[in-house]
């Protein structure tokens, strides 16, 4: 299937490299243009170049009903995600949450849930706030290992892809010029800075752009919350509860609030959007994606406000249960396009020095 996947794309970008209307839209097209000819490999990287903002698309005369038959945004879709899923480890995992995303993420915190209910309801109560319900040495029992295994997955993931778009060695600069790109969403803005057009052929926008930065940013945020919590807890012997001026609450609240409106807003794209000019195979997979790390947020921006309620030890169980296991799909679900596509600009990057230099 990838094969005749690569194909297609293969004949689609090299009728791209002889018209050239497109060059300025995002960084696949200058890519395109460096290129005579593209191996598997090259199709590979432009698919993870890709950010399927579909403006290519919508301005491209070789669109059926002409014969060419373009459909640019679909074919580097349909590779990318074929090309996460070849990686993953073990890709068993991949294939399942790619058919049955929705499902696997509601049945996987559901079991999660019941399982810290359980634990709550055998273990004596101890310590204070949330450590009453659930102590924190079960927590870490719990989540360290389920924190590290998706690592060590997406690692042997990454390694995979890397030697199949045949990377080098990279420089700090060619990281930090990924990292710049991927957190400003360069690639989102349509090359002119009115943004892209991924909800409607006629209607430019920036929504997309922003609903990304805000999921992104959120996310950071409530990573920087429970970072600050355990130097808190193993530096300085200050255990959770934490006040709302502690710095867990000023990440992790404004992180949670972020990462819900940009998954709300990226799951409301999603369905407005044409699902003909992306992976449509894979768009219960990625739904479940944004929706989990949208539950994700909300439950524990909710659980914060139950707190010294009875009402606790249930969130408390939802929310463990939703974090536990989306950390567990990550490495299978959409999140993981966010380490490939940064390994494809940091690629990038280092051509563009290669050229340059």
């Amino acid at each position: 299937m990838l094969a005749e996947m690569t194909a297609e794309a293969r004949r689609q970008v090299e009728i791209c490299n002889a018209c050239r209307y497109c060059e300025g839209y995002c960084s696949v097209f200058p890519a395109i243009h460096r290129q005579r000819v593209f191996s598997d490999a090259e199709i590979t990287q432009l698919a993870n170049l890709c950010h399927n903002c579909r403006g290519c698309y919508y301005a491209c005369q070789y669109t059926e009903p002409h014969q060419f038959a373009l459909n640019v945004p679909q074919a580097l879709a349909d590779v990318r995600q074929a090309s996460w899923r070849d990686c993953a480890w073990p890709r068993a995992f991949a294939d399942a949450f790619e058919r049955s995303g929705v499902v696997i993420a509601v049945v996987l915190t559901l079991a999660i849930t019941l399982l810290f209910a359980l634990v709550q309801a055998l273990q004596p109560a101890s310590g204070e706030g949330f450590y009453t319900y659930m102590s924190h040495g079960v927590m870490v029992t719990l989540f360290a290992p389920a924190f590290l295994a998706p690592l060590f997955a997406i690692a042997m993931g990454l390694r995979t892809y890397w030697r199949a778009v045949g990377g080098g060695s990279l420089t700090i600069g060619d990281l930090w010029s990924a990292c710049r790109a991927a957190g400003t969403m360069t690639n989102l803005s349509g090359g002119h800075g009115d943004g892209c057009n991924f909800e409607d052929e006629d209607r430019y926008s920036n929504s997309r752009r922003w609903f990304h930065q805000a999921t992104l940013y959120g996310f950071l945020l409530c990573f920087a919350s429970t970072s600050a919590g355990t130097v808190l807890h193993y530096g300085f012997g200050q255990e959770a509860p934490y006040g709302l001026f502690s710095l867990p609450k000023l990440f992790g609240v404004p992180g949670g609030l972020l990462l819900c409106a940009g998954t709300a807003g990226l799951a409301w794209l999603k369905l407005k959007a044409d699902r003909a000019l992306g992976a449509q195979r894979a768009w219960n997979g990625e739904m479940a994606f944004v929706l989990l790390l949208f539950f994700v947020g909300a439950s524990g921006l909710v659980l914060y406000a139950a707190t010294g309620t009875s009402a606790v030890p249930a969130l408390l169980a939802l929310h463990l249960g939703a974090v536990l296991a989306f950390f567990l799909l990550t490495p299978y679900s959409k999140m993981a396009h966010g380490f490939y596509r940064l390994a494809a600009l940091a690629k990038d990057a280092a051509e563009a020095r290669h050229r340059a230099g």
